[in-house]
């Protein structure tokens, strides 16, 4: 009996060491419930979110959707005569009982009505439709085909739809760092497998992903105002573990 709670105790704590290390390439699709803006936020502010879609680790640990995010801004640039802009970093994602700390970047970004679209019907479905017949449209541009089950794209089949979540491997995209591709399958919710910048942000760009120093440091400029309204969809990328503390 002793034996047995020893086992059960030594495979929950394996699995929390799988589940705060979460692997390099790792997508973690989040939307963001705080408004943020160069104008009105402020260094060093909180801001909160959530987990859109269950996480499946290769230890075979799952996270929960709904798991709660965190961040905070790094700094501001309030808008001027050269724009202005706004740097930001997710710090935790904590997961029932645990906090796991986060070094990620970001591959893409959405406004919120990106966000709210991606989860209505397109083309001939309607909201009368029952919701796994629908085909929805990804934020980049892909299609879901839920009653058959996948996602489709100029160039065929690129994702699987399970009935809870868009499933699919991310792929090379204009303008956006290849590295970040591990070829593993990922959860990527409302975003396509070549999704990249911003959408749904005018005259915004990411300008810096937080993939290259300064690591997990996020840089949005807009040539007026940064402003990102709460319920805004961020693909989150894990990065690698700096090289001074691999073995650590």
């Amino acid at each position: 009996m002793l034996w047995s709670k020893l086992a059960f105790v030594v495979l929950c704590f394996s699995s929390l060491l799988a589940a705060q290390n979460l692997p390099a390439g790792t997508a973690l699709p989040v939307t963001v419930g705080s408004t943020l803006t160069a104008k009105g936020s402020k260094a060093g502010q909180k801001f909160d979110g959530k987990l859109m879609q269950d996480l499946r680790l290769p230890s075979g640990a799952v996270i929960k959707s709904g798991a709660h995010v965190t961040g905070h801004v790094v700094s501001i640039k309030k808008p001027g005569a050269g724009g202005s802009s706004i740097v930001v970093q997710f710090d935790q994602l904590q997961n029932e009982r645990q906090s796991i700390p986060l070094n990620v970047s970001v591959r893409a970004v959405a406004g919120s009505n990106s966000v709210f679209n991606a989860g209505l019907p397109s083309g001939n479905n309607t909201d009368q439709d029952p919701s796994d017949s629908w085909v929805t449209r990804q934020v980049g541009g892909e299609y879901v085909f839920r009653a058959r089950g996948y996602v489709e794209s100029d160039r065929g089949k690129v994702g699987v739809w399970d009935g809870r979540g868009v499933w699919g491997k991310l792929q090379p995209a204009e303008n956006c760092d290849d590295s970040q591709i591990n070829g593993d399958i990922q959860a990527l919710c409302i975003f396509s497998t070549t999704a990249c910048g911003a959408y749904d942000l005018p005259n915004t760009t990411l300008a810096h992903a937080g993939n290259t120093p300064p690591l997990g440091q996020v840089t949005l400029q807009s040539t007026k105002n940064v402003e990102i309204h709460g319920g805004s969809g961020w693909l989150l990328i894990v990065n690698p573990a700096p090289a001074n503390t691999v073995g650590k």
